[in-house]
């Protein structure tokens, strides 16, 4: 809790005065001076007049710019009773204001006043007894109310326009003349962060790096009396959500020094130099501040590699704004009070000379935790659930979420507590966590999803193909459960695996992956003699499996030991082999395609009364686990290891222990496919494509095919 400020004498400080309550009351008193009547004599018409100037007592009649007419009495009758409400008055500058006053139309008081003359003859008075005068007068309250509100209009667009334009917050001014100043937001001693290293959990080499930072800046004669000087800047450089602006925010709260904090995409402005002028008023603030830290999240908006701007001869005012930085960082004046921090995503596509020591002293990795690393992560997020289960097993959770960053897990205990709330439950079970983690991957449960029973047929043999031929394949990851419940936007069905902690895969191992991931397309094929479009999915992952290992790891005797990965761009448009090579290419990504095909077609062809065992228990159950397989067509014949297995077992279990039909609530999870170096989360899924449905039956109007789809 934060103290309430107070003013010098120890008083809470009032409100200041708004200065817009002057221009408001001169608004209205403009408004008025303009809309009220401009005489103050009473209102009459023109025939009382007439009936007035007959009798003799209208002295002078006085036409105001051709549509007022002003009337004057004479002395006597002004003093009747008859007029008594029309005394007259000298106004604010000492004239005699008329006794009553009336409008007209243009070119109606010349005819008229020949006839009131006439009229007058007739009754024996004399006409030039009565004076009339034809004044012009202008406007000068309404005109000058006029320029006023124009004014005021054109200045309160201004404003606004320019309070868009150069953003209201951070450095930044609602003017024009503060549209270059930094939109850095600052964390200092009064607006403190609390968040600290012990809230990130899952990085301890990275927090390593940056702590040695914070040291540095709290206890620095502990580094210079040996010579050593402090980074420059620190990139943090990770996928996305694994923590690297949490660990940033931690920075803040654990430095104790001033903090500046912002975007890339904030130096980025439709005028020209605008993004150079704030680089330099945040690095001049900072300077102001120091010892001082700068964290520019998303770098890659503003740092992306310069010359690769398809039109010639233009002025990318980004790659200005990158110069400016590139001179602040570490320029001919730079100073050293200011450490730069910044994460990105996208390191491959930043310049290289942002990329240096000097600017960048140090590229800190921020990867995906562990299974230790998403352990601690569990522990961290399962603090604010108070009403936890004794079933909850921190480490069972880690070892079933494998690939995932700490947003995913995050997000993963709050919808185990939410999944919990929604059954009315007075506390989150573990059963609700396996839920959450379906539900993360692979989204909400269509339960009104109205499938045929030949398409759920399909269904079952193609994901019962998937089941079987990884169960029989030795370099497959472990089964945990398989399903033809239909999930998220187009899942049909899904079998889920558990990967180990792997990083390197041989051959082998990826052409086992992709046996595996042919195993629905096959099993169509031998049972119902046709394909369908459910294997869409898993034709893309292997032809994309295929190509990389072709193109990116070099397996293939015939194309030879080359990568053709371009992971900047260098290549452009343009390929870095021939045609014959692309032809080479093409032939062997075929040839391999089909031998795989073909090993998982005398595989399942072998296996093929396994296949159809499970398929009609999983027409029968809808979901089985791997202990439903041990007993269906036996022990897998290879060896797993020992966590995995305690793991696969407890999550049967806990989804089998109540004598309830086992319906997961939740959804889709995970199976790893080596597509890159590092693992990745993917999830065989029926996939629902409308577009093709005339090669299921056509008896059904509206159908959905299955496809695996995987992450």
């Amino acid at each position: 809790m934060t103290e309430e400020r107070k003013t010098p004498e120890n008083k809470p400080s009032g409100r200041k005065f708004n200065y817009y309550w002057i221009y408001g009351i001169l608004f209205i008193v403009f408004l008025a001076l303009s809309f009220l009547p401009k005489g103050s004599g009473q209102v009459t018409s023109w025939n009382e007049v007439r009936d007035m100037a007959i009798k003799g007592d209208v002295k002078k009649l006085v036409l105001v710019n051709d549509r007022m007419v002003e009337v004057f009495l004479t002395q006597e009758a002004s003093q009747q009773k008859s007029y008594s409400n029309a005394q007259k008055k000298d106004d604010l500058f000492g004239q005699a204001e008329p006794n009553f006053s009336f409008e007209i139309e243009k070119g109606f008081f010349n005819n008229e006043f020949q006839e009131l003359k006439n009229d007058i003859v007739k009754a024996g008075k004399n006409p030039n007894d009565l004076t009339v005068q034809f004044v012009s007068q202008s406007d000068i309250f309404g005109q000058l109310f006029q320029w006023v509100f124009f004014i005021a209009i054109f200045l309160v667009f201004w404003n606004l326009m320019f309070k868009k334009m150069g953003g209201g917050g951070g450095g930044g001014g609602p003017n024009i003349f503060s549209i270059g100043r930094s939109k850095a937001q600052l964390f200092d001693k009064d607006t403190k962060v609390n968040i600290s290293f012990k809230d990130v959990a899952g990085l301890e080499e990275a927090k390593e790096e940056v702590m040695e930072i914070v040291d540095f800046l709290k206890n620095p004669k502990k580094y210079t009396d040996l010579g050593g000087k402090i980074p420059k800047g620190a990139l943090l450089v990770g996928p996305p959500g694994t923590g690297k602006t949490l660990l940033a925010k931690a920075v803040a709260g654990e430095a104790g020094v001033p903090f500046f904090s912002l975007s890339g995409s904030d130096f980025v402005e439709m005028f020209v130099g605008v993004g150079a002028s704030r680089v330099r008023d945040l690095f001049k603030q900072a300077k102001e501040k120091a010892p001082a830290i700068i964290f520019i999240d998303e770098i890659d908006a503003i740092g992306r590699a310069r010359g690769k701007n398809l039109i010639q001869n233009s002025n990318d005012e980004r790659e200005n704004t990158l110069n400016q930085l590139l001179a602040e960082m570490d320029g001919f004046g730079t100073d050293s009070g200011v450490i730069i921090l910044a994460a990105t995503n996208r390191a491959d596509i930043l310049d290289s000379a942002l990329m240096r020591p000097g600017r960048f002293d140090r590229q800190i990795s921020v990867d995906r935790p562990d299974i230790v690393g998403r352990e601690q992560i569990f522990k961290v997020h399962l603090k604010p659930l108070t009403k936890l289960n004794a079933d909850v097993d921190v480490h069972r959770l880690a070892a079933q979420t494998p690939g995932f960053a700490g947003a995913e897990i995050a997000n993963v205990c709050n919808e185990a507590a939410l999944i919990a709330a929604r059954h009315g439950k007075d506390q989150v079970s573990m059963k609700d966590f396996q839920d959450a983690i379906d539900r993360v991957i692979g989204g909400l449960e269509k339960k009104n999803k109205i499938i045929s029973p030949e398409e759920k047929k399909i269904v079952a043999y193609h994901e019962a193909g998937h089941a079987v031929a990884g169960w029989f394949l030795e370099f497959a990851d472990p089964l945990l459960k398989v399903s033809i419940v239909p999930r998220g936007v187009a899942a049909l069905g899904y079998a889920q695996y558990l990967p180990k902690e792997q990083y390197l895969y041989r051959t082998e191992q990826l052409i086992d992956s992709m046996c595996m991931t042919l195993g629905g397309r096959v099993a169509e094929q031998i049972f119902f003699g046709k394909i369908s479009t459910g294997a869409q999915n898993d034709l893309e992952r292997i032809t994309k499996l295929a190509y990389s290992m072709i193109t990116i790891y070099g397996m293939s005797s015939k194309v030879g030991n080359v990568s053709f990965n371009d992971p900047t761009g260098e290549y452009g448009y343009q390929r870095p082999y021939s045609e014959q090579t692309a032809q080479l290419i093409d032939q062997e990504v075929r040839e391999l395609i089909d031998a795989a095909y073909k090993r998982t077609i005398e595989l399942l062809s072998e296996k093929k009364s396994e296949v159809e065992a499970v398929a009609l228990e999983l027409l029968d159950k809808e979901i089985i686990f791997k202990s439903d397989l041990d007993r269906i067509i036996g022990k897998r014949p290879f060896a797993e290891d020992e966590d995995i297995t305690a793991t696969i077992a407890a999550a049967n279990l806990t989804d089998l222990e109540k004598n309830e039909p086992v319906l997961p609530k939740v959804e889709t999870t995970v199976s790893e496919t080596p597509v890159a170096i590092e693992p990745a989360k993917e999830t065989e899924q029926a996939d629902n494509s409308t577009e093709k449905s005339d090669i299921i039956s056509e008896e059904n109007t509206s159908t959905t095919e299955d496809s695996d789809k995987s992450e």
